[in-house]
């Protein structure tokens, strides 16, 4: 049944079928096949699984980023990251990548951030003179930190098959979020130097500064508001995302003044769109868990794991190679569904944190965000600097570079993430 299984994933993966959609046809034709269960049992797992309370917080959370994602605080974020890091050799490209952390705070998506940034800063950037490649991979390398910087879908998709609390997650995702945003700063401003990007040098102006951070600061608040009312216990998961769907229309009607019927409507839309996508994904991940649980699938990984590999660092690292694999081919909340539940019988058996663990699959999986065939934040950014794909992925390499090295550290460094 499983052989079965994964014959139909690969095949429908490899027709171009979405992800949602084969997950819940594959698992359907392999219980067929197999003809041990009755194929309503698979219904019933599916829709269990989206009726669940803490499930709440994904629209919540979707819809909060919609709103504040648009009108004049997105223009205000983009304002202050600008006229903080624009002054520094690489600051034009700088702006990409501190943008992607202050937006992450907001939106939680590396698709929406990728979309956002990349067609306000992309255009702007090559007519500055950076070249096209060059902005779409740094927008698409940078995207990634949005979904490490709370609030962050796939840290809550990994405590629904993992049982790690969301504020746990939340928290332990801060600072590598700050540490690739230096990173790619880095890259940034070794790239200017290098290659003679221009530059601008005019003076720090500190009253701008100051006016920008003060019109920025709604947004800035939002992830510290989130991070405080779960980790003193003040809120579950579900309640903060609803209070940050009021904080956002609050920002947007008192604060900005430019909340309309209309932009609130359209916002609705589409969180509700993107729900969707996310829940169909949540259904078919469920209904392929259940099949592999069924037939002690991860239990026998972490078995043959410990036999073969014995060593703790050996089988963290063949993991870290399986979640970058999987994240080239798979979308990030399917693969996260999929490699949870066979990940974490393996990483309690070696004594490897359930938290960290969260940390390192979410890491490895946002590099699969710009790394082709499937790169979802690349295909974007190629599209908006309008290059090629090829042009983009040679651009990309000292953005990987920074990115594997934070996942080597944080995987056998665990101080960094507890």
């Amino acid at each position: 049944m499983i052989i079965v299984l994964i014959l139909l994933f690969l095949g429908l993966l490899a027709l171009a079928v979405p992800v949602a959609h084969v997950l819940v046809i594959a698992s359907g034709g392999a219980l067929l096949w197999g003809g041990q269960v009755p194929l309503m049992l698979l219904a019933q797992q599916m829709v269990g699984e989206t009726q669940s309370f803490p499930m709440l917080a994904l629209p919540f959370f979707i819809l909060a980023g919609s709103l504040m994602m648009s009108g004049r605080l997105g223009e205000a974020l983009i304002g202050f990251a600008t006229e903080l890091v624009q002054r520094f050799r690489g600051g034009l490209g700088s702006v990409s990548v501190v943008g992607s952390c202050v937006f992450g705070g907001v939106s939680g998506s590396a698709v929406a951030d990728a979309t956002a940034l990349g067609g306000m800063l992309i255009p702007w950037q090559k007519r500055q003179g950076y070249p096209g490649g060059f902005t779409a991979a740094n927008n698409a390398a940078s995207a990634s930190i949005a979904i490490l910087i709370p609030p962050s879908i796939p840290f809550i998709l990994y405590s629904l098959v993992s049982g790690v609390s969301v504020a746990h997650l939340f928290v332990a995702g801060v600072l590598p979020g700050l540490i690739l945003t230096t990173g790619f700063v880095t890259v940034c401003n070794l790239s200017a130097r290098l290659r003679g990007f221009p530059h601008n040098d005019q003076a720090f102006d500190w009253p701008k500064c100051r006016r920008l951070f003060v019109s920025a600061l709604p947004a800035l608040v939002m992830p510290i508001l989130i991070l405080v009312l779960l980790r003193f216990g003040f809120a579950t998961p579900t309640e903060v995302s609803a209070i940050a769907v009021f904080y956002a229309l609050a920002v947007g009607v008192f604060v900005y003044s430019d909340m309309t019927v209309g932009r609130f409507i359209n916002a609705l839309i589409a969180a509700g769109v993107a729900t969707g996508v996310v829940m169909l994904v949540i259904m078919g991940s469920s209904a392929v868990g259940w099949l592999m649980t069924f037939a002690q699938v991860p239990q026998r990984f972490a078995a043959w794991s410990l036999e073969t590999l014995q060593e703790p660092w050996l089988i963290i690292l063949a993991m870290n190679f399986i979640m970058l694999v999987a994240g080239m081919f798979i979308d990030l909340p399917a693969a996260i569904l999929l490699l949870g539940p066979i990940f974490v019988p393996l990483a309690n058996a070696i004594g490897l944190d359930l938290t960290q663990l969260g940390l390192i699959m979410v890491l490895n999986l946002a590099v699969g965000l710009y790394t082709p065939p499937v790169g979802t934040t690349l295909f974007i950014s190629a599209s908006i600097a309008r290059v090629s794909i090829i042009a983009a992925s040679r651009e990309l390499w000292p953005f990987y570079l920074v990115a594997i090295s934070s996942v080597i550290a944080f995987s056998y460094l665990p101080f960094l993430t507890l």
